[in-house]
């Protein structure tokens, strides 16, 4: 398996998840919040994929799908184009409310540029540094270790409060 068709096999599961957290599932029922300042599965997803979508973004230097593709219109959160969610207040979090049809869309771009980017990804590009803002600087490699863990806890939450909805 090379570098590639590892990160992409990873993606994929991330994909699947999250796809199958909401599907099926009303708007009320993605917003739903199991505690008065818990993460719902809409906002769960939203911010796993806002991470990915920025964090691959950047390192690639280019233009997120979030506003790219239209997506800061379509979800209408009134926040700041770079915004992923990170360290938002219990009101901002209760704000992300979508149909599971506008997740998914949003869901699929991100996987799509993802793939886009990682495909063909060799060792030595893993190695690229990507930001040195960090002591030792973050590498390509790391970055993208960084985003499927952040995702996979993100999701798997998600899953884990649609198994309380069911």
């Amino acid at each position: 398996m090379t570098p590639s068709e590892l990160l992409i096999d990873s993606f994929e599961r991330v994909r699947e998840g999250a796809l199958a957290a909401i599907d099926g599932l009303s708007e009320e029922q993605l917003a739903h919040r199991v505690a008065p300042d818990a993460n719902s599965i809409a906002r769960l997803v939203w911010h796993a994929y806002r991470v990915q979508d920025e964090h691959l973004a950047d390192a690639a230097g280019l233009q997120q799908v979030w506003a790219a593709r239209g997506f800061i219109e379509h979800f209408d959160l009134d926040i700041d184009e770079d915004d992923t969610g990170y360290g938002h207040t219990s009101a901002q979090v209760g704000k992300v409310r979508a149909p599971a049809e506008l997740l998914a869309r949003y869901v699929e771009a991100v996987h799509k540029q993802t793939l886009a980017r990682v495909g063909g990804l060799s060792a030595e590009d893993l190695d690229r540094v990507v930001d040195t803002s960090w002591d030792p600087p973050v590498t390509l490699g790391v970055r993208i270790v960084s985003v499927i863990n952040d995702d996979t806890q993100h999701i798997g939450r998600a899953a884990y409060v649609r198994g309380l909805l069911d």
